[in-house]
């Protein structure tokens, strides 16, 4: 079992900065991909970026390129997304999760995934 807890979620007017942190427990964090996914009202949960096990490859959704990147630091079993010139649009549950496989490179399927935090809130306001 992996355990995830996302944090860093809040309210920010356009074109401003979060960060968000995912903290893992519970097995070797560097042994798995990881993802950030986000979940409007209404509408699916879709991957916003991804990283390798490594951290060297990388992938984001056309939506966010340019301005969001997702970082990891295995020593201390976290993984990051920066987010920078927010929009209104971007506003939505972000969620934290983990591959149970040793998969190699970057995932980007939903059904890839097998853990998964609560989620945090992210309100962007015009």
């Amino acid at each position: 079992q992996v355990q995830l807890v996302e944090s860093g979620g809040g309210l920010v007017q356009a074109g401003g900065s979060l960060r968000l942190s995912c903290a893992a427990s519970g097995r070797t964090f560097s042994n798995y991909a990881m993802g950030w996914f986000r979940q409007a009202p209404g509408k699916e949960r879709d991957i916003v970026a991804g990283i390798s096990r490594s951290g060297i490859s990388t992938y984001y959704a056309d939506s966010v390129k340019g301005r969001f990147t997702i970082s990891r630091d295995n020593a201390k079993n976290a993984v990051y997304l920066q987010m920078n010139s927010l929009k209104p649009e971007d506003t939505a549950v972000y969620y934290c999760a983990a591959t149970g496989r040793t998969y190699v490179g970057v995932r980007t399927s939903r059904s890839e995934y097998d853990y998964w935090g609560q989620g945090t809130q992210v309100t962007v306001s015009s």
